[in-house]
């Protein structure tokens, strides 16, 4: 087995897979990636037997075969050779040399029989989707994405089709404590119909967001017999779904109309940064004062110290207090790309709505604190 690549070809394929293979395993090889030589040029694969990744790389094959290699151990040795090309050969006993100028590496590497197969079947019914649609659904939602393991259902995001709109997809996420929601119109009433909505895991959402990273286009969608997969031009990335009902988000969805405080992003957004720095993981509240045309920002942590704040804001109306996680609030302000920001704040232990002043598609519930 022997080919010349790009270096920086190179180190993005693998870097791709660093976050799919298993570091903690009963099986060593799935801390390996398969590399496999062919005429037309290599593929890389990795899998964690939950998440599957095949990509094909241009590269010059002067013989064919297969191996296995630890993925993280030929990041960094990739990483720190400084030539364009790099030269790869495989020996009889799985040796593998890497070469770039007067760099010479040498790893050992594993046969590829018993790595696990990436499969697609072949009759998932793809669907042509924009890439910046699908990566601004997963940057709205995703941060409210629980991490306890005991509520599976909520360790990723959730995905339906509008039941009334065809051609929308909603995504949700939920940690019990603040709910992000998106809803996008992809342009084609004809576009994904999901019978039932899917749950993508957290780990999955997090690699399909890095796959999305440099692709500017187009990608194909398909969801069929518990897994999902996202195509580019050369990667494929299957994902297996959570098994489970998501439980019904519309029920904590406020109804009744809040107090509206309008401001611009940046300087609240800078304001709560100033908040968090007295945060601990002991404490993280700030006490919202809305008075008018103005809220006035306090986080007191005895551990730490104290912080106040004022900011302009369109108000009109008496005097609240409420007290708010500072993390949730810069989350769900951060993943609005608008200017201008609605803050619908409701009195005593009632949910905030924080969205786009232009935007109803898109919002974050947050539940107050005690404080």
């Amino acid at each position: 087995m022997e080919f010349k690549i790009g270096r920086n070809i190179f180190l993005d394929g693998i870097q791709k897979t660093l976050g799919i293979v298993e570091k903690k395993t009963t099986m060593p090889i799935l801390n390996n990636v398969m590399i496999k030589a062919l005429k037309q040029g290599i593929k890389i694969s990795a899998t964690d037997r939950e998440i599957g990744l095949v990509a094909d790389y241009e590269a010059s094959v002067d013989y064919e075969g297969e191996v296995t290699l630890s993925a993280r151990k030929l990041f960094e040795m990739i990483r720190e050779i400084q030539g364009d090309t790099i030269h790869f050969y495989k020996n009889d006993q799985c040796l593998v040399t890497l070469t770039a100028q007067k760099v010479i590496y040498k790893i050992p590497g594993i046969p590829a029989d018993d790595f696990p197969a990436v499969v697609i079947n072949e009759d998932v019914n793809f669907f042509r989707m924009r890439a910046q649609m699908l990566k601004d659904m997963i940057i709205k939602t995703a941060f409210s994405m629980s991490g306890d393991e005991v509520r599976k259902n909520l360790n990723g995001v959730y995905f339906e089709s509008d039941e009334e709109k065809q051609g929308v997809l909603k995504a949700v996420a939920t940690d019990g404590h603040r709910l992000a929601l998106v809803s996008i119109y992809s342009g084609d009433k004809d576009f994904l119909k999901l019978e039932k909505g899917i749950i993508i895991p957290r780990k999955g959402i997090f690699e399909i967001r890095k796959l999305l990273e440099g692709e500017t286009g187009d990608i194909w969608v398909g969801v069929q017999q518990g897994m999902c997969v996202i195509k580019t031009d050369h990667t494929m990335l299957k994902v297996s779904l959570i098994d489970s009902e998501y439980p019904d988000y519309r029920r904590v969805i406020p109804t009744e109309k809040g107090i509206d405080v309008q401001f611009e992003r940046e300087a609240v957004l800078h304001a709560l940064r100033r908040m968090n720095v007295i945060s601990s993981e002991r404490y993280s509240g700030v006490i919202v004062k809305l008075q008018e045309n103005k809220i006035i920002l306090n986080s007191t942590n005895p551990d730490v110290g104290e912080a106040n704040d004022e900011i302009d804001v369109v108000y009109q109306g008496g005097n609240l207090e409420i007290g708010y996680n500072v993390n949730y609030l810069i989350d769900a302000i951060e993943a609005i790309d608008e200017k201008n920001i609605i803050f619908e704040m409701r009195p005593g232990m009632k949910p905030g709505v924080i969205r786009p002043v232009d935007n109803i598609h898109h919002f974050c519930i947050i539940m107050p604190l005690r404080i």
